[in-house]
Order: structure tokens, then sequence, then C-alpha cells
């Protein structure tokens, strides 16, 4: 991601403080930009069954495309990590099915970054190809 990008990482950072994790603390910001540019975020939401709480990139994918988008370019996730955080096995799939084209960058509030590919993350994904009838 270049320095270009990193309004996008801020938006993370900036969505990350409206996360709600009473029980682990854990706040966590993502934000996915459209091919069209225009920039959604997202935060994680902690429910005390641990079962229904919710990622930031899902949240921030699922807003945009809940607003019609479907195309997306990158996707920052930013938590106040030393090792940078990975999305999880849900999030990786929902990535997969939905921002597949995405450039996903890792930060931190230090300034550190790392930048991915879904398919780096997720080989062998399952998705709707395997869903067709023969």
């Amino acid at each position: 991601m270049s320095e270009s990008e990193e309004p996008l990482i801020e938006a993370a950072k900036r969505a990350r403080l409206q996360s709600v994790a009473p029980f682990s603390n854990f706040l966590v910001g993502a934000a996915v930009k459209t091919e069209g540019g225009k920039v959604y975020t997202g935060c994680n939401v902690e429910s005390a069954s641990y079962g229904l709480t919710v990622c930031a990139e899902r949240v921030a994918i699922w807003k945009a495309l809940s607003e019609g988008e479907r195309n997306f370019t990158e996707l920052a996730v930013v938590a106040d990590t030393e090792t940078l955080t990975p999305p999880c096995g849900t999030c990786r799939q929902i990535i997969w099915e939905f921002a597949k084209g995405a450039t996903i960058v890792f930060a931190n509030l230090d300034g550190k970054r790392e930048e991915f590919h879904i398919a780096d993350l997720l080989p062998r994904a399952f998705d709707a190809r395997f869903l067709k009838n023969k």
C-alpha cells in the first residue's frame, strides 16, 4: 500500500475507537475502499454471548455491501498490537467472497504495516463454484 493510501489506514484507526469490546478490550478497526474511491469503516462489536461477536472487517464489508457497493480495491485492518493482526477465518471467507480483488493491509498504531492478497491468507478457498450442480 502506498503513502497515498495512508488515509485508509487512518480511517481504520478512527473506526477502531468506536469498538465495543468490554470483555477483551481488543479494539480493531477496518476500512474498505471501493473501486469508486468511497471508504466504509467498521469496528469489532462484542456480545456477552461470544459467538455473536462480529469483527471489524465484516462490519466494514457488510456496510459497503448494504449500500450497493460490490467492487473493492483495498482493505485496511488496524489493531494496537506489536505483531500485526490478521483477519480471523470467518473474515477471510467473507473477504474471499466479497473483496477478493482487494489488497489487504495489516497495520498497527506504531506505523508498522504489511500487505497481502486474500489468496495468500486463504488458500484453496471455498466459494460459490462448489455449489453449482453438474
